[in-house]
């Protein structure tokens, strides 16, 4: 630690993303990308972006891709910000919504950039803990003094949490901004973003980095009403004008467009998470049940970190945190069918030596 780092330097502790080996052969089912390749059509106008107008400052403003992701939520333009990615978004957020000397609260067991930013941004929480079964307690977020955000699905633990609890926080949180993360979201029931018509204190941030196949593209977005919007513009304004650039914008535009492509890559994803949830169960897994493109799941007699270090030895990339309440715990991306059959394979010849 330098004794020129400022405060915030020194009570930062950053967030650890999952292991990006550089190694030909590798499975990668530790970071919950899409294994599918985006649409062609979106790499096309990425390449006559990039063509003809990489000279040229991109739009401050984002207006087309904003006016693309309002239609296909039935919002307009000024309920849209646009970030570069959805950790950005969330940065932002915590800087437009939460105040330094106000708790907010998150689950325990939760994307662990939440508690990053809260100590970057020198904001108190409170780690509200999961139920035995990992779900979220809702009545724990009642009555929050500084806010409440969440996944939705939860990450890592897959579970879902109904509409119905999501409009109980809100509700009880009338002064407070009530932020769901649904970076998962289009493996799932169904998204909370018709609250926002009737909450003005909800806001939702999403990502193209899922179940769009953008992760290498850094796309994300919050949908709100449009104060919350017009404060999330003033803090992005005051740091960057242009966080997106032409060819995330270009490639994003046509990433909407191509619903029907992402639609169909999405079902064969979800088709595949539930043949491999079955298969985990087989083999004596105990599994939660999933609304995203992962699975969370525990082994009675084989630890989970021997497991996520004989995969890796077999060349194959599982996630394992070594953290209270979830140590005994892995997380497995949902991969192609092909990718999920060399995985079992390797899974039998681990499981086999027991």
């Amino acid at each position: 630690m330098s004794r020129f780092w400022s405060q915030a330097a020194q009570r930062c502790e950053p967030y650890v993303p999952g292991e990006q080996l550089n190694q030909p052969g590798i499975i990668k089912l530790n970071t919950n990308e899409n294994p599918y390749s985006p649409s062609p059509a979106v790499v096309e106008a990425i390449e006559t972006e990039a063509a003809n107008q990489l000279n040229l400052y991109p739009s401050p403003t984002v207006d087309q891709l904003r006016e693309r992701i309002a239609d296909a939520n039935e919002l307009t333009k000024e309920n849209v910000f646009v970030g570069n990615g959805s950790d950005e978004v969330l940065a932002f957020s915590f800087m437009a919504f939460f105040d330094q000397g106000k708790a907010i609260r998150f689950p325990d067991i939760s994307y662990s950039f939440y508690p990053v930013y809260a100590r970057l941004f020198n904001i108190p929480f409170e780690s509200i803990p999961l139920r035995d079964d990992f779900t979220i307690p809702a009545e724990a977020f009642f009555q929050s003094d500084g806010g409440v955000i969440f996944p939705n699905p939860n990450a890592p633990t897959s579970v879902y949490l109904e509409l119905e609890a999501i409009k109980n926080i809100a509700n009880q949180n009338p002064d407070q901004v009530v932020i769901i993360d649904e970076a998962y979201i289009d493996f799932a029931s169904g998204s909370a973003v018709s609250l926002i018509h009737d909450y003005e204190n909800v806001l939702i941030i999403q990502t193209m980095s899922k179940s769009r196949s953008l992760a290498g593209l850094r796309v994300g977005y919050a949908l709100g009403n449009a104060e919350l919007i017009s404060g999330l513009t003033r803090i992005k304004d005051s740091f960057n004008s242009y966080t997106l650039d032409r060819l995330a914008i270009a490639g994003a535009v046509e990433a909407i467009n191509a619903s029907d492509y992402y639609v169909n890559i999405t079902a064969k994803i979800i088709a595949t998470r539930e043949w491999s949830f079955s298969e985990m169960r087989k083999r004596g897994f105990t599994v939660l049940p999933s609304q995203a493109n992962f699975l969370f799941a525990t082994h009675a007699s084989f630890p989970a970190e021997t497991l996520y270090v004989k995969l890796k030895e077999a060349g194959i990339l599982i996630r394992y945190f070594n953290k209270p309440r979830i140590e005994n715990y892995v997380r497995i991306t949902i991969g192609t069918d092909k990718q999920m059959q060399q995985f079992f394979d390797a899974l039998d010849k681990i499981l086999s030596c027991v």
